[in-house]
């Protein structure tokens, strides 16, 4: 059993990653139902907080069936970041996690995200504030460096630990990577080794599928693994690596039906949370990722994206049941979602 504070996991969880514009309720509850351990809010500015902006606020809803679950924030003030984690407290989370791992410029140039990297002083200073304004245990998710010459995530790590936070997730990537080439989580396995950390640690980056699961943790020795872009179109991913984990076989691929069955599911709780305007606008960017793999499927998408009323949707989807009836589309494990975010992008 892994613990983060007095919040009890199951051995080797899985966490589903906080990602702008796509971790919101909607999204969060299929990929709960599908087997995510612990699952974090889109990133949160905390400045937006204290501004009491609307889609920052927006940002701070979680419903009960969804515990346990973080809200992250990000920002590179400490009066800032001290007076949003007492929010943040106030909205009654699991945790608090904080985010020096965004790697986009408006991001990095406003000191926050992967900026505060080139500053460790300035990132311990920041968590210290965090950690002072809430009881929740406060969380961080980073890289492992600026770049290739100032890789300081061993040293992030330990200073981290010390000040109090209760677990740390790693991307295997330095922000000047952004999200090319592949993750490296050599470094990662080296903090894990680390007899001074007794924390928590989490590997992130390019996991998507369950032999890439089981080796990452043989090899590297993770607490867990957080996955993001891989679950975007494909929520069944975290029960596909669980049964893997346990019997070293596969679960059948969904079928077209499973996918349907999802698509309506989120599209009705996008509906319910964001309205009819705003809820089937917003869906229409996952249509591509839950149909991805079907032949002759494009002229359906183009359809359902076109659509304004949840039972033109539906009718277009039970075409698609009947069209598509009795075929398994073949997932390819190599292949993130398309469309997939970069990062958990501030706006």
């Amino acid at each position: 059993m892994i613990k983060i504070g007095s919040i009890e996991l199951p051995d080797f969880p899985l966490l589903l990653a906080p990602m702008e514009d796509v971790s919101d309720p909607p999204f969060r509850s299929v990929c709960k139902v599908n087997g995510a351990d612990l699952m974090y809010t889109e990133f949160i500015s905390s400045e937006g907080l204290i501004r009491d902006a609307i889609k920052s606020r927006r940002k701070l809803d979680i419903y009960e069936e969804e515990r346990p679950i973080g809200i992250q924030i990000f920002g590179g003030d400490e009066e800032a970041m001290g007076m949003s984690a007492a929010i943040v407290d106030a909205v009654g989370p699991d945790l608090l996690d904080i985010n020096f791992g965004c790697p986009v410029k408006k991001v990095v140039t406003k000191g926050a995200g992967a900026g505060v990297l080139k500053d460790v002083d300035l990132m311990v200073r920041l968590t210290s504030s965090v950690i002072k304004h809430t009881n929740l245990p406060v969380t961080v998710k980073t890289r492992l460096g600026w770049d290739d010459q100032s890789k300081n995530i061993e040293e992030v790590a330990e200073r981290l630990q010390d000040i109090g936070i209760a677990a740390l997730s790693i991307h295997g990537r330095t922000r000047c990577q952004m999200y090319k080439g592949e993750a490296d989580w050599a470094l990662i396995g080296k903090i894990k080794d680390n007899p001074r950390i007794k924390i928590p640690v989490f590997g992130n980056g390019d996991i998507d599928s369950p032999e890439k699961a089981l080796a990452y943790k043989n090899r590297y020795g993770v607490d867990g693994i957080m996955i993001g872009r891989a679950a975007i179109g494909y929520p069944w991913i975290f029960n596909e690596i669980k049964h893997f984990l346990a019997t070293g076989e596969h679960l059948p691929l969904p079928t077209v039906q499973q996918r349907v069955a999802v698509i309506r599911q989120h599209l009705k709780y996008s509906l319910s949370w964001k309205g009819p305007v705003v809820g089937i606008r917003e869906m229409r960017r996952h249509y591509t990722n839950y149909l991805k793999g079907f032949p002759n499927i494009k002229e359906f998408k183009s359809r359902l994206v076109r659509l304004d009323t949840y039972e033109e949707i539906d009718e277009v989807l039970e075409e698609v049941l009947r069209y598509y009836e009795g075929f398994v589309a073949e997932k390819n494990l190599w292949t993130f979602a398309e469309g997939a975010p970069n990062c958990e992008t501030a706006k």
